[in-house]
């Protein structure tokens, strides 16, 4: 009997779980259809107060909205907003979601569809089909919305037609099919520049530099960077992209120097979470690879962080033969992952490193060896002929790698003392770089600082009062209205 009352209880309990699940359901997808309504508030308040900041409060929500979006929520929100008027549009977004319409019977009065709601809700619509890898729809779709974004002249959808021409680009990417779209695009990008629309044009300008980088047509990059300026005022997002562009184009035009330091940028302003663990680690793998072109190691700590160990283990690889100066280390870890290295485009440059081997490799022996014939450095660094040993010494010498002699009668290198660091000028180029960042950060962080709207005003209304008052304090002095006795605390 008490078997049998278990077993009740427990198909009880079970019961409880199923309808809590349906119950838990039924709430995510009230709750986020009630976050999507009051998105369209913030935007018809966007349009009616001409503040951008209403609309950059709905797009901070997608990622929270993107995580719980249905076919069945996006289609009762497309049913409840879009009345008899605009049946053709509800029917064709209800086509691409596959789902019916969930307006009832009684059509009631609605208001008429403001554009910048109608394209948020197209927004939501490529985001749920790129999510559910729904290419082709996604393709025809978004290139209705970029076409009817063209037709109309409203500054208050800027920000909206920035994220719809990103995944309008990001369809067309995961097709291949980017030469398509590049003169729309390159339209687009102009037409926000007249119309001084910065985050249409920050966005459009870092899409053209993928779409150039994805087909390899740098020298069209390096023309469009030279001929465009990135505007200030744009997102950090959208800064840390250009950077990391400009970083990869400056890196293949052998400019180093000034590819580390965008590449730096792009680290820097790149969110650190895990949700950007991707971008982080393509910008890593070129960081270290134009750190070693400079001549620099990096940090070991570097390659031990959780979302970069796995992804730059080619890359230890390769820094430990340049850090040791092994040729054939080097030799061997090229082949190793080769494909790796082609597939992240960084095989170019890290072809360029075997130079840096033989230099580092050359300087380890110039400190271990006060003289060395040039056969034993030919055999040291696995080179072809003392020759080719003479030549790349000569060059080392003559650039300031190593400080040495080389006498070609007798065939040796001979180095000389060691130098006190300190008493050349290298300690302060260091810290001259160091104060150069410093001040940089600095008015980097001065540019980012937001203050709230109209603070400055009750400022001034408080400050405006006070003077009000010392001056009918000083006129009531002047005419004796006041005695001695009087508090006069405000005075």
């Amino acid at each position: 009997m008490s078997q049998q009352v278990d077993k009740k209880d427990q198909v009880e309990a079970m019961d409880i779980v199923h309808e809590d699940e349906d119950t838990k359901q039924k709430r995510i997808a009230k709750e986020t259809i009630t976050d999507i309504k009051r998105n369209f508030s913030l935007l018809e308040r966007s349009v009616e107060t001409i503040e951008a900041r209403f609309t950059t409060r709905v797009l901070r929500t997608l990622p929270s909205i993107r995580r719980r979006l249905t076919s069945a929520i996006l289609a009762q929100v497309i049913s409840d907003y879009y009345g008899p008027n605009n049946q053709d549009v509800k029917n064709e977004l209800l086509r691409y979601l596959n789902e019916s319409d969930k307006a009832s019977a009684t059509e009631e009065e609605r208001p008429n569809v403001l554009p910048e709601v109608d394209m948020y809700i197209h927004l939501n619509v490529l985001i749920f089909l790129l999510d559910k890898n729904e290419i082709e729809q996604g393709i025809e779709l978004s290139t209705k919305a970029v076409e009817r974004i063209v037709s109309m002249n409203r500054r208050t959808m800027d920000q909206l037609a920035a994220r719809i021409y990103f995944y309008h680009a990001r369809f067309h990417e995961l097709t291949s099919r980017l030469a398509e779209i590049r003169p729309i695009q390159l339209a687009a990008h102009r037409t926000a520049t007249l119309r001084h629309d910065v985050e249409s044009q920050a966005t459009l300008l870092n899409l053209l530099l993928r779409n150039y980088f994805y087909h390899n047509l740098y020298d069209q990059a390096d023309k469009l960077v030279s001929k465009t300026i990135f505007p200030e005022k744009a997102g950090n997002n959208q800064a840390a992209r250009y950077a990391y562009y400009v970083g990869r184009l400056k890196a293949l035009q052998l400019d180093y120097t000034a590819a580390h330091t965008y590449l730096t940028q792009a680290i820097r302003k790149a969110p650190q979470n895990n949700i950007t663990a991707g971008f982080q680690q393509t910008v890593y793998k070129f960081f270290i690879v134009v750190q070693l072109l400079m001549g620099e190691i990096p940090e070991r700590s570097l390659f031990r962080q959780p979302i970069l160990k796995k992804a730059l283990a080619p890359y230890l690889a390769i820094t430990q033969a340049v850090r040791i100066g092994d040729l054939a280390k080097f030799q061997e870890g090229l082949g190793q992952y080769d494909a790796i290295f082609k597939k992240d485009k960084t095989y170019t440059l890290i072809l360029r490193l075997r130079h840096n081997v033989i230099k580092t490799g050359i300087r380890m022996i110039s400190l271990s060896y006060s003289k060395i014939s040039l056969r034993d450095i030919c055999i040291k660094l696995h080179l072809d002929s003392e020759e080719d040993a003479e030549f790349i010494v000569s060059k080392a010498i003559r650039d300031g790698v190593i400080d040495a002699s080389l006498d070609h009668a007798r065939g040796f290198m001979k180095s000389r003392e060691i130098v006190d660091i300190y008493g050349t000028n290298e300690p302060q180029n260091a810290y001259h770089q160091r104060i150069n960042f410093c001040l940089n950060l600095h008015n980097e962080a001065v540019k980012a600082m937001r203050f709230p709207m109209d603070a400055h005003r009750k400022e001034l209304a408080s400050a405006e009062e006070a003077r009000e008052r010392e001056r009918e304090l000083a006129q009531e002095i002047a005419e004796g209205d006041l005695d001695e006795d009087d508090d006069m605390p405000d005075f």
